[in-house]
């Protein structure tokens, strides 16, 4: 076989891939406080805008709480998130801004050339993609899917946006804006490969996303609406 049907074949071959039905999944860990971070909320604001095949969230965490500004959308729930991540590759060091694309890429989330591979990265080669639907307003009812391997469920409430003036600390003056601002998190349990249905009270939030995460941290599944 020659260079030009091998070629041809390996196109066709890449070509016949299905796509990632879901989203992948973007976190980026921020504060109001940091004066590193408004650059990377920029960033996160870019990909929100030019690429509908990811979700973004924020997650404002607590740590900078005590250096001349409180932060307004942090929550204790973000920083023990991102206290996870660090565990999984055997650290305690937690630092802003931080990124997470897919629970496995970690990085500093203003590094648009690594944001940009990661995510392709994601994108090409997904831990997996359970198939997770989301129904109901004030109960939510979550349909998630059976397929290889195992899995915690958490729950999301976040907002579109969320501009903010900062009155004091690293950030004093400035307006803080950041896209799909997490407001409220929620273990949902485990899942074990089967069908799974689960019901939950809606969290905070104009809008919600089901997580689903091996024990590596590796996203399965992942929904949003």
């Amino acid at each position: 076989m020659n260079r030009r049907v091998l070629a041809l074949a390996a196109a066709l071959g890449m070509a016949a891939q299905p796509a990632l039905a879901r989203p992948v999944l973007v976190e980026l860990f921020t504060s109001q406080s940091c004066s590193s971070c408004p650059p990377a909320n920029a960033l996160l604001r870019k990909l929100k805008a030019q690429d509908p095949a990811i979700l973004p969230l924020s997650f404002d965490v607590t740590y900078w709480n005590n250096l001349g500004w409180d932060d307004t959308d942090s929550l204790s729930a973000a920083t023990d998130r991102q206290d996870w991540y660090a565990s999984l590759r055997h650290s305690t060091e937690v630092y802003t801004p931080e990124a997470v694309v897919d629970g496995r890429a970690q990085f500093v989330g203003s590094d648009a050339a690594r944001m940009h591979a990661a995510i392709a990265a994601a994108k090409t080669s997904p831990a997996g993609d359970v198939p997770i639907s989301i129904s109901g307003q004030g109960e939510l009812a979550i349909s998630i899917g059976g397929g290889p391997g195992t899995g915690n469920v958490m729950l999301v409430g976040y907002d579109d946006m969320h501009s903010t003036g900062v009155k004091s600390g690293e950030n004093g003056g400035a307006i803080i804006t950041e896209v799909n601002v997490v407001r409220a998190m929620a273990p949902l349990g485990g899942w074990n490969g089967a069908t799974l249905t689960l019901h939950a009270a809606r969290p905070a939030g104009q809008h919600v996303a089901v997580i689903l995460q091996s024990a590596s941290g590796a996203v399965l599944g992942l929904a949003a609406r």
